[in-house]
């Protein structure tokens, strides 16, 4: 077997690492890990489906008997492990300005527990995606394929999880949440997008929402759609200037479809359909149908 010298390396790579601490005002010597786990969250989430869909999420061998002793033995597991990323999310805050240090493991708690009182409410909003990709889709052949097999409800699962911890002050461990499922998919919802009930995405691949962005209910994307900013303000020194609205508001019952690009703080009226493949960056008024054609045919003739 090959040997390799990487003593030299191994000192290259902490001089380095050194340098990065000091750049971002850290210690150089850690005493322990500062950052929230990746791999944690993902076990954490896969626990949280679980908990959620029991019978066809959780564990092959579990029988209706014992359904709720593994919903509780989960979920107990699962949020005490988010509850240890909370703190960690939260002291890193903590060096950025955020929270007092002694009062992190209070607002971890808080947290945490805010979230697991809206899982109920949080797998009744699953329940009407399910239906939606259910009722919306001629080819799928039961409930139970739609949440085995769609990705766009595996998006909506993470996302619906993700949201509420976005909400509740723990934006970092919502977006490594988001990015699980981004992987995965293909479909990129940042944590912040409100979508209200009855979402579905047909394919999903190539999707995009921002963070702003406002989805209604019954509303139905078909794959590569995006939901984007037109630009970004910036404050006196050139920055961008962050949280501001500027993603599209999606209204009730609006249908998206292939490769359509929405692009600012637009309007898409209740009932409109947006075809495929166009670019929209103005309001559209509720029921209007916008096509390639309609808007080849709006535009001036020179």
């Amino acid at each position: 077997m090959s040997q390799f010298d990487v003593g030299d390396i191994v000192t290259a790579l902490r001089a380095v690492r050194g340098e990065w601490r000091d750049s971002q005002n850290r210690p150089r010597e850690p005493v322990s890990r500062e950052l929230p786990s990746r791999d944690q969250l993902a076990q954490t989430i896969e626990q949280l489906k679980g908990a959620l869909f029991p019978m066809r999420l959780g564990p092959p061998d579990l029988r209706h008997e014992s359904e709720d002793f593994y919903v509780g033995h989960t979920l107990n597991s699962a949020l005490h492990c988010l509850e240890t990323q909370a703190r960690l999310e939260l002291a890193y805050q903590v060096r950025h300005g955020g929270p007092q240090a002694a009062e992190v493991d209070a607002q971890a708690t808080a947290a945490i527990r805010a979230f697991a009182a809206e899982l109920p409410a949080i797998r009744r909003l699953l329940d009407s995606d399910v239906l939606a990709a259910y009722q919306g889709d001629p080819a799928a052949q039961s409930v139970d394929e739609v949440l085995l097999c769609y990705p766009g409800v595996l998006a909506l699962i993470h996302h619906r999880l993700a949201h509420k911890l976005y909400g509740l002050g723990l934006p970092l461990l919502a977006r490594i949440v988001a990015e699980l499922a981004h992987s995965q998919t293909g479909i990129d919802i940042h944590p912040g997008a409100s979508i209200d009930a009855g979402f579905f995405m047909d394919h999903g691949t190539g999707v995009v929402i921002g963070e702003t962005a406002i989805i209604g209910k019954r509303v139905r994307l078909y794959q590569a759609v995006t939901l984007g900013a037109k630009r970004f303000p910036t404050d006196a020194d050139g920055n961008p200037q962050k949280g501001l609205p500027r993603h599209p508001v999606v209204e009730d019952d609006v249908v998206i479809y292939a490769g359509a690009t929405i692009l600012g703080r637009v309007t898409i009226g209740r009932g409109a359909t947006i075809g495929g493949n166009v670019w929209i960056t103005a309001d559209v008024p509720p029921g209007a149908s916008v096509t390639q054609a309609s808007l080849q045919n709006a535009r001036p003739v020179p």
